[in-house]
């Protein structure tokens, strides 16, 4: 009897693109603008090497001057500093007998294509949450951590606490469009109607918002007795680039099992712009989730006031 193989339905050249595209569409960070694909961050993503160098000018500083018709003015420089972000190098195998539910719709690359898409889409909103835990644990984050959780009063998430968090950012506190909360906050905020929703692009009402900010609820954000962490987001704050690993995808067959393997592999950037990674506690060829969670492997390079993400702890 004929049996349609994973070898039969995937074409790596084809399959690998849709994956990065469709892990896209299933993110709720990207959808909400938190994580921002450019094409220069791809290129960098597939340039080789474990750490990406992305140098940037600083601002202009220092006061004008009086104009004079005797004294000249006085030239300043202006300085370059480095960003620097870690090249994640991943991969995820599975046999047919996982993807055999699948693999019986009337589309079977769609099927197979939207499970793998939509698995990255949660390893990776994984890895942010497991960084951002070791961005903010650099002392030189502190200026954009806000934790009233050990006050006896105005220890919980409210409109006053939020706006607080929000303020850490000065006059730039505009740039914060998102939050990123666990479940029990969401709840919490549903529970007093605080939650209002707008349409997305389709017209569909069902994009939550709090004060504006658009919530992405994911119980990866911290939680310790009763102790809650929330992030808030500016557009574009994580960079995202998709590079391409020497075999993306490919198919494999246990003869003797009688199993069909689908094999997929990602080069990817993922990187909180304006905090530099160190690889300061990295053992292997690319760090894991864990390493990323380390302090020492991360320190702020950009101004303040141009970092998109502040760390909020509370209370509900």
């Amino acid at each position: 009897m004929a049996k349609t193989k994973i070898s039969d339905i995937i074409v790596p050249e084809v399959f690998n693109p849709y994956v990065i595209q469709r892990t896209a569409e299933l993110s709720a960070l990207s959808q909400a603008g938190i994580i921002s694909n450019s094409p220069e961050l791809d290129a960098l993503a597939s340039s080789g090497g474990k750490l990406i160098n992305m140098p940037f000018w600083n601002d202009l500083d220092g006061d004008d001057e009086v104009l004079s018709d005797t004294d000249a003015l006085t030239p300043e420089k202006i300085t370059a500093g480095q960003d620097i972000a870690a090249l994640f190098m991943r991969g995820k195998a599975w046999s047919t007998n996982d993807l055999a539910k699948a693999l019986s719709g009337s589309d079977p690359m769609a099927a197979i294509g939207d499970l793998v898409a939509a698995y990255w889409a949660r390893r990776r909103q994984a890895l942010l949450f497991s960084m951002l835990k070791g961005v903010f644990a650099s002392s030189t984050m502190s200026e954009l951590v806000s934790d009233v959780s050990a006050l006896e009063t105005g220890n919980t998430l409210t409109g006053n606490t939020f706006i607080d968090a929000l303020t850490l950012l000065g006059d730039a506190a505009g740039k914060i469009t998102a939050v990123g909360m666990h479940s029990g906050s969401y709840a919490s905020l549903q529970k007093q109607n605080l939650i209002e929703f707008i349409p997305n692009s389709k017209g569909e009402v069902n994009i939550p918002t709090y004060l504006g900010k658009k919530v992405i609820v994911d119980d990866s954000c911290p939680v310790t007795t009763g102790v809650y962490t929330s992030y808030l987001f500016g557009e574009g704050a994580v960079g995202l680039g998709n590079g391409s690993a020497p075999v993306p995808t490919e198919t494999d067959r246990d003869s003797l099992a009688g199993d069909d393997i689908l094999i997929n592999r990602q080069h990817f950037v993922l990187h909180p712009r304006g905090i530099k990674f160190n690889n300061a506690s990295v053992v292997g060829a690319s760090p894991s989730n864990t390493e990323v969670e380390t302090a020492v492997n991360w320190t702020k390079v950009y101004e303040k006031k141009n970092i998109r993400i502040i760390k909020f702890v509370h209370k509900i």
